[in-house]
């Protein structure tokens, strides 16, 4: 138990230091950098943790977080079962699908905003863009690995296509569809910022920019602690479900 908690007390230490130590270093060319001084940030995010200005922005982007994961998961695992059912479907789009996975999420943002406009609409875009590969491509090989004995005896019971799926296939890849999950979380929560930064008057990513144009520059490193601290939640949430999934 010691061992346990004790090694990550000590990262955090440590990172705390080596912070401390940097910020120390910049303010001796830059009297500004002690602004970012762990000290006057933490103060910062205690005036923010107990404000309800932070919160209201941080709602607004895990809603963006749940919209644009839900989108993902509804467009990736039908198509991950598709790809990995149908051997001419995924021959025709793999080439199509690894060539759109290649382009950053983020080049797409003068086009969404364009044709979307500005608002939640280019965001929610931008974020189930990013994570839809993952979700269909652990949805794909979740598919691959089913027991061809499972298929086999759906086929004998006279299963339609549709109950196969839903009774067999899906049950029996939810532990892959998780892990997709949890990869699209880890790169949903990454897209939001800078997605949150154009055309939107509210979120993580908006006031990031706002304590920049503000000066307030230990509002500013209390935020992106504050980011690192929700985004590691939400993967924390995402590995307990996984664990209870496969354990259960």
């Amino acid at each position: 138990m010691r061992r346990r908690w004790g090694l990550p007390v000590a990262g955090i230490a440590l990172v705390l230091a080596l912070w401390w130590a940097g910020s120390a270093l910049l303010v001796q060319r830059t009297p500004i950098a002690a602004a970012f001084a762990p000290w006057p940030s933490l103060v910062a995010l205690a005036h923010l943790v107990c404000g309800a200005d932070i919160w209201h922005h941080a709602l607004l982007s895990l809603q963006r977080v749940a919209v644009g994961l839900l989108l993902a998961i509804a467009c990736g695992v039908p198509l991950g079962v598709l790809a990995g059912l149908s051997r001419g479907f995924s021959q025709a789009t793999t080439p199509v699908f690894q060539f759109l996975r290649m382009i950053s999420p983020l080049s797409w943002m003068p086009l969404a905003v364009m044709v979307l406009g500005v608002g939640d609409l280019p965001v929610y875009f931008l974020l189930a863009f990013a994570a839809v590969w993952p979700v269909m491509l652990n949805t794909a090989a979740g598919v691959a690995q089913i027991d061809p004995h499972w298929l086999m005896l759906a086929r004998g019971l006279s299963a339609t296509r549709r109950e196969t799926v839903l009774h067999v296939i899906l049950p029996g890849i939810t532990a892959h569809i998780l892990t997709g999950v949890r990869l699209a979380i880890g790169i949903i929560w990454i897209v939001l910022v800078p997605a949150e930064m154009l055309g939107v008057s509210a979120g993580l990513g908006y006031f990031v920019l706002d304590t920049r144009d503000r000066l307030a520059y230990s509002e500013l490193m209390a935020v992106i602690v504050m980011i690192g601290a929700f985004g590691f939640a939400l993967d924390c949430i995402a590995r307990w479900l996984h664990a209870r999934w496969v354990h259960g």
